[in-house]
C-alpha cells in the first residue's frame, strides 16, 4: 500500500491524500460505509458503487467468522468474490467485539474467550487467529487485535489493558509478517491505539504504535461515549505523534461534525454505522441540518429530502413519500433513507477533499458545523 498527500490545509491539520491498494486507489479523507456480514445494510453493491460512489468498505472479522464461516469464505475466492465487491475492503479484528460482548466474553493474555450471540458456541479469539481469519477474508487492509475499553475506564484498568494491547500487537505483527496473502494481492496491516480519555496513556500508545512503522495507523477506544471534546482533545494527541507520511484511521467515528472536526485535526479515515442504522430509525443528515422525518410537520412535505440535485442526483422522492413509509414499515423506506445518508457522507468528505485543496476548508468547515448542527 502506497499513501500520498496531495495538499495540506494552512489553518488547520487536515490534508487531502490518495492510497493505493490492491483494489483501487482511495482518495482522502474517507468515510468506509460498515458492511460488518458482507453487506452495507438496505443497499445493493451496484449502489454503492455506481451512486453512492464508495470507494471502500468495511467488514467484520468476528461476524464474518461466525456465519457464513471463513471455509465459505475461502471456497468463493475470498471476500471480494464472495460478495461481488471488487473494491478496497478494511476489516476490524474483532476488538470492538471484545468490548461489545462484555457479558459473553473472558479476556486473558492468551487472548478472547467468547461465547456466539448466534448459538452460544465457545470460541477463542487470539491475536495470531485474528491475523489468520483476516487473511482467509481477503480484506486489503486488516486490523490489528485490541482491546477496545469501555467508557468510564478506571485509569488502572485502561493502563493494563493498553499495555495488553501492545503486547497483542507485537505478536499480530509477527503472525502477519511471518504470512503471505491468499487471493494474490498485497494485504495491509494497522496497529491501534488505545488509552481512554487519558492523555499521557494515549500519547505513549500512539508512540508505541508509531513505532512498529507500519504502512498506517488506527485510533480506537473513541466514540463509546465519551463527550466529543474529548475524543477531540485524545485525537489531537495522537495526530500529533503518528507519523504525518501515514493514513491514520479513526475507528467508529462518527455524526457528519464529528469528521468535519477531526479532518480538521489530521484524520485520513472513518467508519461508523451511524448513517445506515439512524436511516432505518428515519434519521436523515443534509447540508442544512438533521431530519426526523417520522415527525408530523414532514406528513404533507412534497419536497425532495435534498432539494440541490447538483448534489443528490435522486429527486424521485418527497419527505412526505418516505415519511408515509416509514410509518407503514416498508423495506423501501430503510433502503431510501439508507442511501441518502450514505450519499451525504460521502459528499461530505469529498466537498471536504475539494476545500483542502482549494485552501477554503478551515471557514467552510466552521460555517458546515453550524448549519449540520440544526435539527429541521
Amino acid at each position: 500500500m502506497k499513501f500520498k498527500i496531495d495538499a495540506s490545509d494552512k489553518y488547520s491539520k487536515a490534508r487531502a491524500g490518495e492510497l493505493s491498494t490492491g483494489h483501487g486507489r482511495i482518495k482522502t479523507p474517507i468515510f468506509m460505509p460498515v458492511g460488518t456480514a458482507g453487506t452495507v445494510k438496505a443497499v445493493h453493491q451496484r449502489e454503492l458503487k455506481n451512486d453512492i460512489k464508495a470507494q471502500i468498505i468495511l467488514g467484520n472479522t468476528y461476524h464474518l467468522y461466525l456465519r457464513p464461516g471463513i471455509d465459505i469464505i475461502e471456497k468463493a475466492g475470498g471476500l471480494h468474490k464472495f460478495i461481488g465487491w471488487d473494491m478496497p475492503i478494511l476489516t476490524d479484528s474483532g476488538g470492538y467485539q471484545v468490548y461489545s460482548l462484555a457479558d459473553v466474553r473472558k479476556i486473558k493474555e492468551e487472548g478472547v474467550t467468547f461465547r456466539s450471540h448466534i448459538d452460544g458456541s465457545k470460541h477463542l479469539f487470539t491475536p495470531e487467529f485474528a491475523i489468520d481469519i483476516q487473511r482467509s477474508i481477503g480484506a486489503d487492509i486488516i486490523m490489528a487485535f485490541d482491546e477496545c475499553t469501555p467508557y468510564p475506564c478506571e485509569y488502572g484498568y485502561a493502563s493494563r489493558s493498553l499495555e495488553m494491547t501492545h503486547r497483542w500487537l507485537r505478536r499480530c505483527c509477527e503472525r502477519f509478517d511471518g504470512t503471505e496473502s491468499k487471493y494474490g494481492y498485497e494485504q495491509t496491516f494497522f496497529p491501534i491505539v488505545q488509552g481512554s480519555i487519558y492523555k499521557d496513556l494515549r500519547a505513549k500508545s500512539a508512540e508505541v504504535i508509531a513505532s512498529f512503522e507500519r504502512d498506517g495507523n488506527a485510533i480506537g477506544g473513541l466514540s463509546v461515549g465519551e463527550p466529543a471534546e474529548e475524543m477531540y482533545a485524545m485525537t489531537e494527541i495522537v495526530c500529533d505523534i503518528l507519523p504525518v507520511d501515514k493514513p491514520r484511521y479513526l475507528m467508529g467515528v462518527g455524526t457528519p461534525i464529528n469528521l468535519l472536526e477531526n479532518i480538521a485535526l489530521g484524520i485520513d479515515m472513518f467508519d461508523c454505522v451511524m448513517p445506515t442504522r439512524n436511516a432505518r430509525n428515519g434519521m436523515l443528515f443534509t447540508k442544512n441540518g438533521i431530519i426526523n422525518i417520522r415527525n408530523e410537520k414532514w406528513k404533507d412535505d412534497f419536497s425532495a429530502i435534498e432539494e440541490d440535485s447538483n448534489l443528490f442526483a435522486d429527486q424521485n422522492y418527497s419527505k412526505a413519500y418516505l415519511r408515509h413509509l416509514m410509518h407503514s414499515t416498508e423495506i423501501l423506506g430503510a433502503q431510501i433513507a439508507t442511501l441518502h445518508n450514505l450519499h451525504f457522507y460521502m459528499w461530505l468528505v469529498e466537498e471536504a477533499r475539494e476545500k483542502i485543496i482549494s485552501g477554503e476548508f478551515y471557514d467552510w468547515k466552521n460555517k458546515m458545523v453550524k448549519q449540520l448542527a440544526q435539527r429541521l
